[in-house]
């Protein structure tokens, strides 16, 4: 999630925490010691490393299972069809604001594969099964779905070549 932190003491800091935040993630089933993966806010002009994540959380899934593959761990987390369907194979999805890469989906669930270097230096690594995870998808994927599926309001008519015409696209 996103939060801006408020006031630092020492190693302590304070963040102002909405309703919204609580009801999307979370952030109510953490305790006092908990976990948390922290990083700072992309600079213009930082090397990226990953896929755009913004903090902005979807959802909260479940993580339903947890395996070894030889040096890997794979998670497999449940979600609602509202965040699965933007969720796509090969593509990016953030756990608990750590990027990584979607190894397989179905209709319930998608998976990933950690290396070790994630596994043991994110919080993901630490997460059992039954735990519940701050899902956040691709922000590229939302908005080219938001234009192609946006035409007056209307979801139906999707991108079409009159429309690119329209704004000056064709």
């Amino acid at each position: 999630m996103c939060l801006t932190v408020t006031k630092i003491d020492g190693d302590v800091f304070e963040a102002d925490v909405m309703p919204e935040t609580v009801r999307r993630t979370n952030l109510s089933s953490l305790k006092p010691g908990s976990v948390v993966n922290l990083e700072p806010a992309l600079r213009l002009g930082d090397e990226m490393g990953g896929h755009i994540v913004t903090g902005h959380i979807d959802g909260v899934g479940k993580i339903i299972s947890i395996s070894r593959d030889e040096n890997a761990v794979w998670m497999s987390i449940e979600a609602q069809a509202g965040i699965l369907h933007q969720i796509v194979e090969k593509g990016s999805v953030a756990l608990d604001g750590v990027s990584l890469t979607v190894a397989k989906t179905d209709i319930s669930s998608f998976s990933v594969s950690l290396i070790p270097f994630t596994a043991n230096e994110t919080v993901v690594g630490d997460k059992k099964v039954g735990d519940p995870v701050n899902i956040e998808t691709d922000i590229i994927g939302k908005y080219i779905e938001k234009l192609v599926n946006a035409h007056g309001g209307k979801k139906e008519n999707g991108l079409t070549l009159s429309l690119l015409r329209e704004h000056g696209f064709a």
